[in-house]
C-alpha cells in the first residue's frame, strides 16, 4: 500500500477495494509514519516487565542463600539486586506511561486529521455517500479504539519478553517445570482465541446500530422546529426509542462476550498457576528442587498471569481497532462527485458568465439572473451550476467559457460560491462565522450585514459580533439564520454567486429590502438566484423560466425573459 494512501499531509487517496488488508494496512501505516513512540514504549515495556519477572527468581535464590547459613554478604547482594530491580521497574513504568500516551496521541491526532481531510475533500458529496452518524461515530468511538490499540502495544511487547525470559529461567532451573510453563501459558492464551471472532462481530453490530442512532438523533435535533410545527415529536421519539433499544441490545450482546473474554483471561492463567504450584510442591517434597526454587516457581507462575491478561487485553483491543480501522477505511474509500482534471484550465480574469447548455441557462457576466424552476428541482439545479461532476455530460456547464469539470478546482473554490438552505452555521462567534477565517475590512462586513438585512439580528445578540452561536444557530429563528447565512455568502464576494431561495424564511417587507440591497451590492458581479419570488424577478437583469419535472437533460426549451 502506498505511503501516500494515508499521508496526513495531503488529501487521502481512495483505498483500493482489492486491498484485502485495508484495516491492518491503515494501522501499519500509522506505525510507519512515526515509529519512535511505539519503539520507545516497547523498550520501556520490556524494562518495566522484566524486573517484575525476575524479582521472584531473585527472592528464591536469596532464600536458598540464607538457608545455607554461610556468608551473609550473599544474602545482602541478592537483596540489593531485588531493590535495584524494583527501582528500575519504577523508572521504566513512569517512562512507559509517557511513551504509551504519546503513541496513543499520535494515532488519535493523525486519524482525526485524515478523517477531517477526507470530509473536506468530499465536500457536499459526503451527504449522499455516508450517514452523518457514521462520520460522527468514526471521529469519536473509532478513533478512540485505534488510540487504545497503540497504548497497549508497549505493555504487550514487555509481557512477551518477560514471559519468554521466565520460561527460559524456569526451564534451566527445572526442565520438567519449565516445560509445563512453556505448554501451559501458550495454551491459556490460545484458549482465549475462539472468543475474539464473536466479540468482533458483535462489536461491528453495535457500531452499526450506534451510527444509525446518531444519524437519527442529528436529524431530530436539526428538524426539531419543524417537528413541533407538524406535531411529529411523538412519532420521531418513538422511532428513536426503538433504535436506542436496538443499540442497547447490541451493546449488551457485545458486553456479554467481552465478559466471557475477561473471565477466560483470569481463569485460564489461574488454572496454569495452580497446576504449576501443585507440581512444584510435589517436586520440592521429593527433594528434586529446593524451597527457594519452589518459591521462585510460585512467584514466576503467579507473575505469568500478568502477561496472559495483558495478551488478552491486547487481543481484545486490537480486535476493536481492526473494526474501527475498517470503518475509517470505508470512509476513505469514498470519492468526490468529480475527479480533479489532470490538466486544469485557468479561468479568465474579470467578470465571469455562467452558461448551461443542458438547460439553456445563460447568466451574463456582471448581471443578476433569476431562474425559476420547480421547487423540488432547485437544489439539483444549484448543484449543477456550481459543483463539478453534477452536470451529466461533460462540458455542459461553462464558467467564463471554461467547462466546469475541466476548470482549476482552486479557482472554482475562490471565484464560484453556492449558498442555500442546506448551509449551516457552526459554533463560534458571529464574527468568526461570517468571516470564515478571512480578514475582511469593517466596511465590507457592515455592507454584507446591511445587504442581508441582518444588522438587527447581530445587534439583538448579547455581545453583537462577539456573541457565540450554538451549532446550527439553534437559538435563532429561521429568518435570522437565513439572513446570517446570506451575509456570510455576500461577504465572501465571489465573482459568481449562486443563491438558492435566499429569502424563503423572511416576510415580504424584509425580502424587498434584501432584494434591492443585494442587487446594489452585487452590481458588476455575476449573481444567479434560484427562486420563484416576484420581488427577485422584478429586480433581475434577466429571468430564466424552467418548467417540467426534471432540470438536467430536460427536452423542453427554457426562455430568457429580459426584465
Amino acid at each position: 500500500m502506498s505511503n501516500r494512501l494515508f499521508d496526513a499531509s495531503v488529501a487521502p487517496a481512495a483505498v483500493p477495494e482489492a486491498d484485502a488488508g485495508g484495516p491492518w494496512a491503515y494501522l501499519w501505516w500509522l506505525v510507519r509514519i512515526r515509529p519512535l513512540p511505539l519503539v520507545l514504549a516497547a523498550v520501556l515495556g520490556a524494562l518495566w516487565m522484566v524486573p517484575l519477572a525476575l524479582i521472584p527468581l531473585v527472592i528464591g535464590w536469596a532464600i536458598d542463600e540464607a538457608g545455607q547459613g554461610t556468608d551473609p554478604s550473599g544474602l545482602l547482594l541478592w537483596s540489593l539486586l531485588a531493590l535495584g530491580l524494583g527501582v528500575l521497574q519504577a523508572l521504566a513504568g513512569a517512562g512507559l506511561i509517557q511513551a504509551a500516551v504519546g503513541a496513543e496521541a499520535h494515532a488519535l491526532s493523525v486519524t482525526h486529521r485524515v478523517l477531517m481531510r477526507q470530509v473536506v475533500r468530499l465536500g457536499a458529496a459526503l451527504r449522499g455517500k455516508a450517514r452523518s452518524g457514521d462520520v460522527a461515530a468514526s471521529a469519536a468511538a473509532d478513533v478512540e479504539s485505534i488510540g487504545n490499540a497503540f497504548e497497549v502495544i508497549g505493555r504487550t511487547v514487555g509481557a512477551v519478553v518477560a514471559a519468554v525470559l521466565v520460561a527460559v529461567a524456569l526451564t534451566v532451573t527445572s526442565p520438567v517445570l519449565g516445560l509445563a510453563v512453556l505448554i501451559g501459558v501458550p495454551a491459556a492464551v490460545l484458549g482465549i482465541g475462539p472468543l475474539l471472532r464473536p466479540l468482533q462481530a458483535r462489536d461491528e453490530e453495535q457500531r452499526e446500530q450506534m451510527g444509525i442512532a446518531t444519524s437519527q438523533a442529528g436529524d431530530i435535533v436539526a428538524g426539531l422546529r419543524i417537528l413541533r410545527g407538524i406535531g411529529g415529536e411523538a412519532g420521531f421519539a418513538e422511532r428513536f426509542r426503538r433504535t436506542s433499544q436496538q443499540v442497547r441490545r447490541a451493546g449488551e450482546s457485545a458486553g456479554r462476550m467481552e465478559a466471557w473474554l475477561q473471565a477466560a483471561g483470569v481463569f485460564l492463567p489461574g488454572l496454569v498457576t495452580v497446576g504449576i504450584v501443585w507440581f512444584g510442591a510435589r517436586l520440592a517434597l521429593d527433594g528434586t528442587i529446593t524451597a527457594g526454587e519452589l518459591v521462585a516457581f510460585y512467584g514466576a507462575s503467579a507473575f505469568l498471569t500478568l502477561p496472559v491478561s495483558t495478551a488478552t487485553e491486547a487481543a481484545e483491543t486490537l480486535s476493536l481497532a481492526k473494526v474501527a480501522a475498517g470503518r475509517v477505511c470505508t470512509l476513505l474509500r469514498l470519492t468526490p462527485a468529480a475527479v480533479p482534471p489532470d490538466r486544469p484550465e485557468p479561468l479568465p480574469a474579470g467578470p465571469l458568465d455562467l452558461a448551461d447548455a443542458g438547460t439553456g441557462i445563460t447568466a451574463g457576466a456582471g448581471r443578476l439572473t433569476v431562474v425559476t424552476a420547480p421547487a423540488d428541482r432547485a437544489g439539483d439545479l444549484a448543484d449543477r451550476l456550481s459543483r463539478p461532476g453534477a452536470q451529466g455530460a461533460a462540458g455542459q456547464v461553462r464558467l467564463g467559457g471554461v467547462p466546469l469539470d475541466r476548470a482549476d478546482p482552486a479557482a472554482i473554490a475562490t471565484r464560484l460560491l453556492r449558498s442555500g438552505p442546506a448551509d449551516i452555521l457552526f459554533s463560534g462567534t458571529v464574527r468568526e462565522e461570517l468571516t470564515a477565517g478571512t480578514d475582511p475590512s469593517g466596511q465590507a462586513l457592515e455592507q454584507a450585514l446591511f445587504a442581508a438585512d441582518a444588522v438587527d439580528v447581530v445587534e439583538a445578540l448579547p455581545g453583537a459580533l462577539d456573541a457565540r452561536l450554538d451549532e446550527g444557530g439553534r437559538a435563532l429563528s429561521g429568518g435570522q439564520r437565513q439572513r446570517l447565512i446570506l451575509a456570510r455568502a455576500l461577504l465572501a464576494a465571489p465573482d459568481v454567486l449562486v443563491l438558492e431561495d435566499p429569502t424563503a424564511s423572511v416576510d415580504a417587507h424584509t425580502e424587498a429590502r434584501i432584494v434591492a440591497r443585494v442587487a446594489a451590492l452585487r452590481a458588476g458581479r455575476t449573481t444567479v438566484v434560484l427562486t420563484d419570488s416576484p420581488l427577485w424577478q422584478g429586480a433581475a437583469d434577466q429571468v430564466v423560466r424552467l418548467d417540467g419535472p426534471s432540470v438536467p437533460g430536460s427536452t423542453h426549451r427554457s426562455a430568457g425573459v429580459p426584465s
